[in-house]
């Protein structure tokens, strides 16, 4: 009986020892929680009803933002502080109570050996009084291996929380560093597109300073003036200053000499004679290629004689003399040769028709002469 007292004792212990633990762990757990404040429905003072001006500086915005992000810090800060304050008060109440309990429970496994050692040298001790001490000494390792577990459970819940607590405050942190990194990419898009916009305006501003006037001017040329600076400062080519006032660009301008800024209009008419005349050049010297490689081309095999390139057929002898004159100085040999029906002015002759093709084909694109009714004749 004495044996069974002190087994129910040591057990009812453990047991106290166990829940004392667990409800210790659960009321610090509880205390860490944040407590919900009261609502309080403050009545609006004259000073609270004004209208309060918005925010536009973004100096100021900048600064809110830098002390909101330190207020959300200091208070991630002290979260964790006393996390860890509690985590360590923790482990020690744990470290504490489990220490507590096994003792006890070796202490009361100590005791029911001594017990079971006694009533095993006496002679009246049954099988049945053994068994029941067996049993005793498996129900308190039960206890105390329940008491461990109860600890291990209460640590890994706290564990969980905490992990949970810490896990939500990195996510309100990158949340706002995102934010203060999207403000900050905008804030830096508007200043580019601000600078962007000004210096769009300032080159269109710089391009109106210096465009052709709407109508001629006269400019009196001063020290360092030149066709070239004066062609960039009012935006033209110079072989258009040049042949607006009907000298070479290489012309060197003297000091109060008298010249013509042409008009924008006078501007775009002379450029566009300047494209047409460099693109008349252009096919005449591609015309002019070709005649001398067809020339080069003409074999012994083909066409026997010679051929010509009639450029007109004139009404008398006279007329036929001034076409050929001009065709002459444009640098052509021309023949004149009467027929029934008036005077033909031919150039030439070429020996051989693709020659003579190629020959036609320079006239018609030769603006000296200007014209496009050639075509090619036997000559003899």
């Amino acid at each position: 009986m004495n044996f069974s007292r002190q087994a129910l004792l040591g057990i009812g212990m453990i047991l106290g020892g166990s829940v004392m633990l667990y409800a210790m762990v659960q009321q610090i757990g509880e205390s860490n929680q944040p407590q919900p404040t009261s609502a309080m429905i403050e009545k609006p003072t004259t000073e609270q009803e004004s209208p309060q001006p918005l925010t536009t500086d973004i100096e100021t915005e900048k600064r809110i933002l830098a002390q909101k992000q330190k207020e959300r810090a200091a208070r991630v800060a002290e979260q964790e502080r006393r996390a860890q304050e509690f985590l360590t008060e923790q482990e020690v109440a744990e470290a504490e109570a489990l220490a507590k309990a096994r003792a006890e429970s070796q202490q009361y496994v100590k005791n029911i050996a001594a017990t079971n050692e006694q009533s095993e040298s006496s002679e009246d001790v049954k099988d049945t009084e053994k068994s029941v001490k067996s049993k005793e000494v498996q129900d308190a390792e039960k206890l105390v291996k329940a008491a461990d577990d109860a600890v291990n459970e209460a640590k890994a819940k706290k564990q969980a929380e905490d992990d949970q607590q810490q896990a939500k405050a990195k996510q309100e942190k990158a949340a706002a560093e995102k934010l203060a990194e999207s403000k900050k990419e905008a804030e830096a898009k508007r200043q580019a597109d601000a600078q962007a916009a000004a210096e769009k305006k300032r080159e269109a501003a710089e391009a109106a300073k210096n465009e052709p006037p709407k109508s001629p001017s006269d400019y009196q040329v001063k020290k360092g003036d030149g066709l070239i600076k004066l062609a960039r400062q009012y935006n033209m080519p110079v072989e258009v200053l040049a042949q607006a006032n009907n000298i070479s660009p290489s012309t060197s301008l003297q000091l109060g000499q008298n010249i013509t800024i042409p008009s924008r209009n006078q501007v775009q008419r002379l450029e566009r004679e300047a494209a047409a005349a460099e693109k008349a050049a252009e096919a005449k010297r591609d015309a002019q290629q070709k005649l001398r490689e067809a020339r080069q081309e003409v074999k012994e095999t083909d066409a026997k004689g010679s051929f010509g390139v009639q450029v007109a057929l004139a009404d008398n002898q006279a007329k036929a003399d001034q076409l050929a004159k001009k065709f002459k100085e444009a640098g052509y040999q021309v023949k004149t040769s009467p027929t029934s029906r008036g005077v033909r002015v031919i150039v030439g002759p070429e020996r051989g028709k693709v020659a003579a093709l190629a020959l036609k084909d320079k006239i018609n694109s030769d603006s000296n002469v200007n014209t496009n009714g050639a075509w090619v004749l036997y000559w003899r």
